[in-house]
């Protein structure tokens, strides 16, 4: 979320950034949050001061009894303080729940460079790499083939699971366990430390990772009766990496802290034809490496072009050729402060599809989470900035594969970078 202090300082920049996300509709609440907010502040005082009245009319009621002294007047406002200081409080709790109501929602501070636009048709080419195949013989569906082969089975899975849900077989299973040791291999030569974060998260740390408002809909909510506030299984080890740190200072010495987040990831949402319902690339449950980072402010913008970097030259080393796109703002989302997508290209769809998604947060989550540093120059506790990238999502990756890598006699030919993994060449005999 944003800073409250930020918000009553630059209210003007935060309605024209509103204005640049179309986003109108939550321009009222820029001047309302920093009202509360200074209404809350006030009241505070107010119940302190309260609550030092209520001690010291003990203390001069025990006085006056030491000394024999009529104490009615002083019980008689003893006994009015309790119903003001719970008064007082209400309005206070009802203050915090609407600040904390409106911050959850006002989105981020977009970077200047992100592009205007209403919708995805609307985000900017930024460069493209290698070259895109037209294959010289009909490339089957990644579906299609991979139950042919024996290497998926979707229907049993839909059996048993459901539609979007998938067994992986054999050699692609080999497959992509080369995606992830490769990928985490190329993460550890760059200073990443691998992480595997815990697959549920309550809510309380969820909010503080991502707009529930923008994400909830898509997430797997677990009715716990042990966890009142419920919990969820995580979308991305974006989420759990972020929240690791909460409430804590970091050593400004130890920034930027890099991690390489590997796990399952749950998603409910499903595209509703073609493609995506039947094979790997839109599915409920997917395997994904992911960058994350937590650095000082200065230096988040340079790390936001290396983790694209990252992802980039994972995808060269595939050979999978790709675009990079800088995501619009009216495509963008609530946290991020500017958003890259890489897509590779999909020669049986004739079309680039979205692989990876990299993010500069900003404070954004640092906000929300309270993960500070310590700023050896000025002395003072400071927000950190926070960044997170795919480096390989599964699941797209083999599909990816499977399409740019078809033999005309139905074989899959296995990218360089994975045969040490893979132990084969050819996948699919």
């Amino acid at each position: 979320m944003l800073d409250i202090r930020f918000i009553a300082a630059n209210p003007a920049l935060v309605k024209k950034d509103l204005e640049k996300r179309q986003d109108r509709e939550k321009l009222p609440w820029v001047g309302e949050v920093v009202e509360k907010h200074e209404e809350w502040k006030e009241l505070k005082g107010k119940v302190d001061e309260l609550r030092r009245s209520r001690n010291a009319v003990s203390e001069e009621i025990n006085r006056l009894k030491k000394e024999g002294k009529g104490i009615a007047a002083k019980v008689k406002e003893a006994k009015e303080l309790p119903q003001k200081i719970a008064a007082a409080e209400e309005r206070l709790q009802q203050l915090q729940d609407r600040i904390k109501f409106i911050l959850q929602r006002l989105p981020n501070i977009l970077h200047e460079s992100v592009p205007v636009g209403k919708d995805d048709t609307e985000n900017k080419e930024i460069r493209k790499w290698g070259t895109p195949k037209k294959a010289a013989f009909e490339l089957k569906s990644h579906g299609e083939l991979l139950e042919q082969l024996g290497l998926a089975d979707f229907e049993r899975a839909s059996k048993i699971s459901g539609t979007g849900f998938y067994f992986v077989k054999g050699d692609l299973v080999k497959l992509e366990l080369a995606l992830i040791s490769f990928a985490a291999a190329e993460l550890e030569k760059k200073g990443f430390t691998l992480v595997e974060p815990p697959l549920i998260m309550r809510r309380t740390p969820y909010e503080g990772v991502t707009a529930l408002d923008d994400f909830e809909n898509v997430m797997y909510k677990i009715d716990d009766p042990a966890e009142k506030e419920g919990s969820y299984l995580i979308a991305t080890s974006e989420h759990p990496i972020g929240a690791m740190l909460t409430d804590e200072t970091l050593d400004e010495n130890k920034l930027p802290l890099k991690f390489g987040g590997i796990s399952s990831c749950f998603r409910r949402e499903i595209g509703s034809h073609g493609v995506d319902t039947r094979g790997l690339f839109r599915v409920h449950q997917f395997s994904k490496i992911e960058q994350f980072v937590f650095c000082k402010p200065e230096d988040s913008w340079k790390i936001h072009e290396e983790l694209l970097n990252n992802a980039e030259e994972i995808f060269q080393k595939l050979k999978i050729p790709y675009r990079v796109v800088s995501i619009c703002t009216g495509d963008i989302g609530t946290v991020a402060a500017k958003k890259y997508d890489i897509e590779a290209w999909f020669p049986r769809q004739n079309t680039y599809r979205e692989v990876v998604s990299c993010s500069n947060c900003t404070s954004y989550q640092a906000v929300s989470l309270n993960v500070r540093y310590l700023n050896s120059k000025t002395g003072e506790k400071e927000f950190v900035h926070t960044l997170n990238s795919t480096a390989v999502a599964t699941g797209r990756a083999m599909v990816a594969i499977v399409e740019n890598c078809q033999n005309k006699d139905g074989t899959i030919t296995v990218p360089d970078a994975l045969v040490p993994y893979v132990g084969k060449k050819v996948i699919g005999r």
